[in-house]
């Protein structure tokens, strides 16, 4: 078994300080000296389905935490138990004798990753073996369970989001241990066994398990799919945009754009910052990823000089302790003396592995972050709708364009075959909220679909939910169903988010 430490009764914070609740107890869950991967996963999976049928026993709800980097409430559980995973941090290797026959993935791509692994120590894991993730979010902190879970996506075009690296899931209820995969098999029937998990191969169940919003069980390890190691080029700068720029990205011209403030060559990845008080006459801040082959004698640069760290919740959060209110001229010039220095295409190149594009930093405390996702050839119809309304409303924060295919996972916000994300970052005082909620009505009065972020924040409700993923969301409900039959089995893991969002 793994080692239990009951922590006791306490008041939780989430990572960003953005929600809290009254703890019956936090638990953490730590390694215990098993032999191998497969007998670790075991040791904690039997572990977890005695916590979870105590839970159920005593009716005492329990929420899976891992960094707890969510800013919504969807990790809170007043009066239950909160269980930390960061602690079940190990990956692991997979020989080839442990692939199922139907397998059509190599085993030197694959890796399994305990739930508590964060996505940074996954970057080093997968590196040591000369392997790379393919996408990412904008930071590295979060466990790449917990990421996976809400749909956590970056700014690769070509990718969607990180669970599309996910090729299997262990899970726990309070009756199973369970091992997901899709129909076609993936590892072998005695390797699995060894796992102490009961074998389900079935698409859609795989597919409600990948982006699950922690509403079908606790998950326990992920077998995941990386990519031969590769490089990236960094271009950042300070630039303004124009009108023409935006239809451009809208109609998938990022060669274009690149061209016009990066380098002639298609981006990996790219991410226009822009300052929502006047787009196009204040400079946006611009960075642009290009791919290299891997190359161990390039010295890595300097975190800062690949943009790590510096998504927008930093940058706002360094802007923060400066200043009380965002008017135009503050906000743009927090925006430029927050973000790095300027890498432009004539100085010498940042190159290094895509694992150091990003960097762990400091919570960052009273913040709000809400994001829209709208099929991309919409994005020039919906622009200056979505600018408008959010100055409308009051609304004073950063506003940032990215870019992503359709994901994997029923639930997954990023539904359409190509994607841009349009987040909100900033203080979180009223005027963000409002102009967040501008932004909402004024596409819904324009019929323009869209969806929200599970860990942001959402204004969400069941009919919303409904809406917006329709038959997605009840095959979604049935696989639910499928893995936790018993309704006081899908009640040990309810908390009022879930409950309002009609996920249990």
């Amino acid at each position: 078994m793994a080692h239990v430490l009951h922590l006791g009764h306490q008041v939780w914070n989430n990572y960003h300080q953005t929600a809290a609740c009254n703890l019956k107890s936090r638990i953490e869950l730590i390694n215990g000296d098993q032999p191998n991967g497969r007998a670790h996963l075991k040791a904690v999976a039997k572990t977890v389905l005695a916590l979870l049928r105590e839970a159920r026993q005593y009716q005492i709800p329990v929420r899976p935490i891992g960094a707890g980097w969510s800013p919504s409430p969807i990790n809170v559980v007043e009066d239950g138990w909160l269980v930390e995973t960061l602690r079940l941090n190990r990956t692991f290797k997979i020989g080839a004798s442990n692939l199922h026959a139907d397998c059509d993935i190599g085993a030197e791509a694959l890796l399994l990753v305990q739930a508590g692994a964060t996505v940074d120590e996954v970057y080093e894991s997968a590196e040591e073996l000369g392997r790379s993730l393919r996408t990412g979010g904008a930071s590295n902190g979060q466990s790449f369970a917990g990421a996976c879970a809400t749909g956590t996506h970056g700014s690769v075009w070509q990718a969607g989001g990180i669970q599309d690296h996910v090729r299997a899931v262990q899970l726990v209820t309070p009756e199973r241990i369970l091992w997901i995969e899709p129909t076609r098999a993936c590892l072998s029937d005695d390797f699995i066994a060894q796992t102490g998990s009961e074998i389900i191969r079935d698409d859609r169940i795989f597919a409600a398990a990948l982006l699950h919003v922690g509403a079908m069980g606790f998950v326990t390890a992920l077998l995941i799919e990386t990519d031969p190691i590769y490089m990236v080029q960094n271009i950042q700068k300070a630039a303004k945009i124009r009108r023409e720029h935006i239809d451009w990205l809208c109609r998938g011209e990022f060669r274009k754009f690149s061209c016009a403030f990066g380098l002639n060559e298609e981006p990996y990845f790219q991410q226009p910052i822009l300052n929502p008080c006047d787009p196009f006459d204040k400079k946006a801040l611009l960075r642009f990823l290009y791919k290299r082959p891997y190359d161990p004698s390039i010295p890595s640069p300097p975190p800062g000089e690949m943009g790590a760290g510096y998504d927008a919740l930093t940058l706002l959060g360094k802007a923060m302790a400066e200043s009380d209110f965002f008017q135009a001229e503050i906000l743009q010039l927090a925006m430029e003396q927050a973000y790095p220095d300027n890498r432009d295409v004539d100085d010498p190149p940042a190159i290094a592995t895509w694992g150091c594009t990003t960097e762990e930093h400091a919570p960052i405390a009273s913040l709000f972050n809400g994001s829209v996702t709208i099929e991309r050839n919409k994005l020039s119809e919906v622009f200056d709708l979505i600018i408008d309304s959010f100055r409308r409303g009051g609304g004073g924060t950063v506003v940032t364009l990215r870019f992503v295919r359709k994901a994997n996972g029923l639930l997954a916000p990023a539904r359409w075959p190509d994607n841009v994300v349009i987040d909100f970052d900033g203080p979180n005082v009223e005027s963000s909220h409002q102009g967040y909620k501008k932004v909402v009505e004024a596409l819904d009065d324009a019929g323009i679909a869209f969806t929200r972020h599970w860990g942001k924040t959402n204004n969400l409700n069941e009919w919303r939910v409904q809406q917006d993923y329709g038959k997605d969301f009840d095959d979604w409900k049935w696989a639910q169903a499928q893995v936790m039959p018993d309704a006081a089995d899908r009640q040990v893991f309810a908390n009022d988010e879930l409950v309002k969002l009609g996920l249990i």
